[in-house]
């Protein structure tokens, strides 16, 4: 299997992998300059770096750099006993890079309306592919928003299923009422997405989670990060439909970038502590 063809297969799939190359060698190793690994999110490989124990080592750290985004540059001395008990019978020195490869993120937005709009086109802006979904044609069409990928006008469940999400998908709630804010929330915090978030008051976003009942589990990510950010968007003063976006794409930007935690304590975003109160009151 081609590694760059699979790389880029996942890519298309919105799913993370790593790749571990080879950069440098001294003496004799069991492989070659320029060799690599990819590793994907479920663990399995393509490619080599020559087995043994290094490759193990290697894979460990490619899951790391994965989770974190975070490139990777290891050093590994093959000498007689390394050598032995990987049954590799060699002695060089390698060093190894080893860089996540991202899907491009996504952002899907449910709503179609002048908050949606802007929120599109700041978004497309900041580099996430967007989606918008309405059960509205009137606002869901391509003469409204004819730079995003891909507009659906149908009943939102009956796209649901169309929907690909992964843990690079941002997900932006911005529906005409509150019932279709609840179905869209409860199908949302049933995926994987990196970011929920909603529109609303925080009375408004305390009543929705009331009538969902949601577990803990459900508003944290596989990482134990907070995933739900309702009211949405940093708490900039925002009024207008464009300021609503700008307010947003940053908290989007924010998480994507994994700069999210130094204000989120100080943020007005409900945690999970205030939301298991607010549903036990």
């Amino acid at each position: 299997m081609d590694v760059y063809d699979e790389m880029m297969r996942l890519r298309r799939l919105g799913q993370k992998c790593a790749i571990a190359t080879i950069v440098q060698v001294r003496g004799s190793i069991p492989s070659f300059e320029s060799a690599k690994l990819l590793v994907r999110e479920d663990g399995s490989m393509a490619g080599t770096i020559g087995g043994g124990c290094v490759e193990a080592e290697v894979w460990n750290a490619a899951r790391e750099v994965m989770a974190t985004g975070k490139p990777r540059h290891m050093s590994f001395n093959l000498n007689q006993d390394a050598a032995y008990d990987s049954g590799l019978i060699c002695g060089g020195q390698l060093d190894i890079f080893i860089e996540a490869v991202l899907p491009p993120p996504r952002a899907i937005i449910f709503g179609a309306g002048h908050i949606s709009k802007s929120l599109a086109a700041t978004a497309g802006t900041a580099g996430f592919a967007c989606t918008v979904v309405d059960d509205r044609e009137l606002f869901a069409n391509r003469e409204r928003f004819p730079d995003v990928d891909a507009v659906f006008a149908e009943p939102y469940e009956q796209v649901f299923p169309k929907l690909q999400v992964t843990s690079s998908t941002y997900l932006i709630i911005v529906t005409r009422g509150h019932r279709d804010d609840m179905r869209v929330l409860e199908w949302a915090l049933a995926t994987p997405a990196r970011y929920i978030a909603m529109i609303g008051s925080r009375r408004k976003v305390i009543n929705v989670l009331k009538e969902l009942h949601a577990g803990e589990a459900a508003f944290r990510n596989e990482n134990g990060e907070e995933r739900l950010f309702a009211p949405m968007g940093l708490e900039i003063g925002a009024v207008t439909p464009e300021e609503i976006a700008i307010a947003v794409v940053a908290e989007m930007i924010a998480v994507r970038r994994g700069a999210d935690g130094a204000w989120r304590a100080a943020a007005k975003t409900i945690t999970t502590q205030e939301r298991f109160r607010a549903l036990l009151a």
